[in-house]
């Protein structure tokens, strides 16, 4: 998993589907934290109307194909977006998961492997992104420690 996330991080335009108005909300934060650090970053929300952000109400209105798509939705709208992504021939997904179930969908995680679809899957981005911040260092450390990473993370 440590492969495929560093892979992901080394790609230069990805869409994040789930940035919301809420600046405190996962997929804001991801996308605005994604921006600071240079990534070619695109929003997606249906409702398109996000103050200050260019946002577009799905991957097929971008203007051009993402290197990856990141994810910070429900399960049951991950299950319907992974097949967006392979409809539109997207090598990389990551399944947002900082608690709870976050994004991740056993069958999405099945679906992507069945399609050839790099997939990260029940980790946080934070966690992985260089420099490090001590809190995500340490929550890193913690979950490997304790098994919490998945198989092979």
């Amino acid at each position: 998993m440590q492969d495929l996330a560093r892979d992901f991080l080394a790609q230069k335009r990805i869409a994040i589907v789930g940035v919301t108005r809420d600046e405190k909300g996962w997929g804001r934060t991801l996308y605005d934290e994604f921006k600071k650090r240079g990534y070619d970053t695109y929003a997606i929300n249906p409702a398109r109307a996000l103050p200050k952000i260019q946002c577009y109400g799905s991957l097929r209105e971008l203007p051009m194909k993402p290197d990856g798509v990141l994810l910070a939705v429900p399960p049951n709208v991950t299950d319907q977006v992974v097949r967006e992504i392979a409809e539109l021939g997207i090598p990389r997904v990551w399944m947002h998961r900082s608690g709870g179930a976050g994004a991740v969908s056993e069958a999405a995680i099945q679906f992507c492997r069945e399609k050839n679809i790099a997939v990260v899957y029940g980790v946080c981005p934070f966690m992985y992104l260089q420099p490090q911040g001590f809190g995500h260092k340490l929550h890193y450390t913690f979950a490997k420690w304790f098994g919490a990473l998945p198989q092979g993370a």
